[in-house]
């Protein structure tokens, strides 16, 4: 074990306001740029969590939030030439309004449901599955008891996170858009930040007479025969095409999607101020802690330089201390953080952590304590020998 290790185990006390320091910074950073991730992927979760190897999308349109996204209908039938390609599905969401229902009785009529009054009232968005087995809509993560129970018609399924908001719990009737409907299922992990939202069959949406008939759809979600192959399949689709669409591998859309929360300038701009900020709390805590830590320990360097160790050594030891300062404060900045997300998850608030963005935080921390160690070096001049004779 080296000599800065050492000294970090034995004497952490010393050390723990600069981790503690390097740990809020991160968790700041990475709590921020999350939530933002976060938002976009509670958008998107239906259809990245689908079994869906290719969606194809209206030429132009860079991810499945920048706008209108949908295709013209008659090109189902063109994707399914594919000789690959086994099922196309579009991905299709509805809208309206979902009303408890306090005292449902089964023998009123349509206008004395329609008089009722719940205790709650709000606007949802609906997600249209398709219940068949197997079928490309249907979220990987679904059950099968709860893909059968919303294959019986005019039944919902709602995320535990939005029962509160709704004013409903598994079993209860309620009103969307005017029709009867029963909370068959709870969904646990897609809550919705900006809205409540359902999901149902797209049978049930049918009977309700609101389901998808024009002549343009959502984006087609496409299942191929070998996914190993779904570049080529979906490079081929584009060929085929002819700049009447785009297809996505599922991996391509859920980084276009991720992406597009940082191109709007305000988010930019809030991200930057909060990087900013870590970034002075991290060097000033750090730096005046790895200081100290150093002056405390100040005869025992100068006894390393009695014994004739060098300057250049010493630095080095300073240095390498600093870096495992920062190994543990990258630690403790995921770790607060998985904290936090959890406890924002059980409060319908998604933050996501891809690994790429917890390598560049915990990069940044550990260059931020190696820098404050730098900045500390200036210290060790007051190592001399001499001073252990006084």
């Amino acid at each position: 074990m080296s000599l800065a290790l050492a000294t970090l185990i034995y004497e952490w006390r010393r050390y723990m306001a600069a981790v503690m320091a390097l740990a809020l910074s991160g968790l700041l950073v990475l709590a921020m740029t999350g939530v933002f991730i976060g938002i976009g992927q509670s958008f998107t979760a239906q259809v990245e969590r689908s079994a869906a190897d290719i969606i194809v999308m209206r030429p132009g349109v860079s991810n499945m939030m920048s706008g209108p996204s949908g295709v013209a209908r008659r090109f189902i039938p063109l994707v399914y030439n594919h000789p690959d390609v086994v099922e196309v599905q579009s991905f299709y969401t509805s809208g309206g309004t979902f009303q408890s229902v306090k005292d449902y009785n089964p023998t009123m009529s349509a206008a004395e449901r329609a008089r009722l009054k719940g205790p709650k009232q709000n606007f949802v968005m609906a997600t249209i599955i398709d219940t068949r087995p197997g079928s490309v809509t249907i979220p990987t993560d679904y059950s099968r008891e709860l893909v059968d129970a919303l294959r019986q018609p005019y039944t919902i399924a709602v995320d535990e996170t939005s029962l509160r908001t709704l004013g409903v719990k598994l079993g209860d009737k309620a009103l969307y858009n005017g029709q009867t409907v029963t909370v068959a299922g709870i969904l646990r992990g897609y809550p919705s930040m900006m809205q409540p939202m359902i999901v149902m069959s797209r049978d049930s949406l049918r009977m309700m007479g609101q389901g998808d008939s024009g002549p343009r759809t959502g984006p087609l979600m496409v299942k191929i025969r070998n996914p190993a192959d779904t570049e080529r399949v979906a490079t081929q689709l584009n060929a085929m095409g002819k700049g009447q669409w785009k297809a996505w591998t599922r991996q391509q859309l859920a980084e276009a999607n991720a992406g597009a929360m940082f191109e709007e300038g305000i988010l930019v701009i809030i991200i930057g101020g909060c990087v900013v900020l870590g970034i002075i709390i991290g060097v000033a805590i750090t730096w005046q802690t790895l200081r100290g830590a150093i002056m405390a320990n100040i005869k025992e360097f100068a006894s390393l330089r009695a014994l004739g160790v060098g300057m250049p050594s010493l630095r080095r030891i300073v240095v390498e201390l600093s870096f495992w300062v920062g190994c543990v404060g990258v630690a403790a900045a995921i770790g607060l953080t998985w904290l936090v997300k959890l406890f924002a998850a059980a409060n319908a608030v998604i933050i996501g952590l891809p690994v790429a963005l917890l390598a560049v935080v915990g990069v940044g921390l550990i260059l931020i304590a190696v820098g404050s160690g730098m900045l500390s070096l200036g210290v060790l001049k007051n190592s001399q020998p001499a001073d252990l004779l006084r």
